[in-house]
């Protein structure tokens, strides 16, 4: 016998069809308002295509175009050049101040570690603090270079904090690096089982590392206190 088509429950039917009529009149009474702002919308979205498309996106280019010259001295390890051109190209303190971000991220990093090893080193902090690149092994580079420059400005306590966010930023061998110079860091304030703390991960988590080489002297030194 066939199965007859039955409603269980009248109440829900009615209650559908008054949503979908209420709907309906809604559309009805707002249609010419809705349709404004998505005419809006849709206008707004094409403004910042065109925007990137054909200001961005050149500006970009014009700006990394113009950083390349002070790119290939930073390459060469000529920071004086890199950082403030040669009298044909423009240097990176210049790219920064004409274009700033538009040139990327980059630009602070080089210019940071110029000014680092020119020994201007306020002037690197300011630099390498506005560096907000993505990739975590040159955050952490960052990071330790502005320990660095903290260091050559005999404020040990800042230094080590640097070295420390360095060490949460990235975990590849180079760690060893940022948790020796938090370890002697830690040493020059007088904190020495935080620093022989960090003597011994190198030990235990970077065994391969140059670092971990010559670990067992500055373990010792402590342990002789």
């Amino acid at each position: 016998m066939a199965k007859k088509n039955v409603n269980p429950n009248p109440e829900n039917n009615q209650a559908v069809g008054e949503a979908v009529s209420g709907l309906e009149q809604f559309l009805k009474n707002n249609g010419k308002l809705l349709s404004t702002i998505v005419l809006v919308i849709l206008i707004a979205i094409c403004a910042l295509l065109a925007l990137n498309r054909w200001v961005l996106k050149p500006a970009q280019q014009e700006a990394r175009a113009a950083a390349a010259g002070a790119d290939r001295y930073f390459g060469m390890g000529q920071y004086e050049q890199a950082l403030n051109g040669d009298g044909n190209i423009l240097g990176l303190a210049d790219v920064i101040s004409k274009y700033g971000k538009k040139a990327g991220a980059g630009v602070y990093f080089q210019a940071g570690v110029s000014q680092l090893q020119l020994k201007n080193y306020q002037e690197s902090i300011n630099y390498l603090k506005q560096y907000n690149g993505k990739d975590p092994i040159l955050k952490a580079r960052a990071l330790s270079c502005i320990g660095d420059a903290y260091v050559g400005l005999g404020d040990n306590a800042s230094a080590l904090e640097s070295y420390k966010a360095a060490i949460r930023t990235s975990d590849t061998d180079l760690t060893a690096e940022y948790m020796l110079k938090a370890g002697i860091a830690a040493e020059d304030l007088g904190r020495k089982e935080e620093a022989l703390g960090f003597y011994n991960d190198i030990k235990v988590k970077y065994p391969n590392s140059i670092e971990a080489l010559d670990i067992d002297k500055y373990i010792s030194r402590i342990n002789a206190l």
